[in-house]
């Protein structure tokens, strides 16, 4: 494989949230042969609904989503917490990814999960519901790639976080791993 390519989706919709500036960290860290392209527009999918998922009619928002699935070889979701849980944006993303059932573009795919949040607790439920859905929807997580930030608004406060030689280490160990599974998935 000459080119690795990993896919970021980012459960925060704000343009300068810390989630979408880790996933900028995570690109900025990738080696020779890897890129990270972070997806736009989660915040124009519609919400899913059997009604409208129907071949040739499927949103336009939503079919870009399942077709920059399909093209990563690996995905890195960036997620916040919101109410103890897994943002709506992000939840929707993988609900559209994980159709039609048992062949989605998520299925078998290498995907890892990196929550950050302001609170000590690292966003930590929304982690493991982020885990809980992919597995449920077919994804093939990849533990050893998942990161927890903790206390963000104070860390990155007033730097960037690939200003952080330590943040930038774990991102780089992180999609290492990921390149790591992607790639042992290929020469299976």
């Amino acid at each position: 494989m000459s080119q690795t390519r990993l896919l970021a989706l980012v459960g925060s919709l704000r343009a300068a949230s810390f989630n979408r500036q880790l996933a900028e960290a995570a690109a900025h860290t990738a080696s020779e042969g890897v890129e990270v392209s972070i997806f736009e527009g989660l915040g124009g999918i519609p919400f899913y609904n059997e009604d409208i998922d129907v071949p040739g009619r499927v949103p336009a928002a939503a079919a870009a989503l399942r077709e920059a699935v399909a093209a990563a070889d690996g995905l890195l979701f960036f997620v916040p917490e919101y109410n103890g849980t897994i943002p709506a944006a992000l939840k929707n993303a993988i609900d559209w990814a994980s159709r039609p059932y048992g062949d989605g573009s998520i299925k078998s795919k290498p995907a890892a999960v990196v929550s950050a949040s302001i609170s000590s607790n690292a966003a930590k439920w929304s982690h493991g519901d982020t885990v809980k859905a992919l597995t449920v929807a077919g994804a093939a997580v990849v533990e050893s790639a998942h990161l927890h930030f903790g206390t963000i608004g104070e860390r990155f406060g007033e730097a960037h976080p690939r200003d952080d030689a330590e943040a930038l280490t774990q991102l780089a160990a992180a999609v290492g791993d990921l390149v790591g599974a992607v790639r042992a998935r290929v020469d299976a």
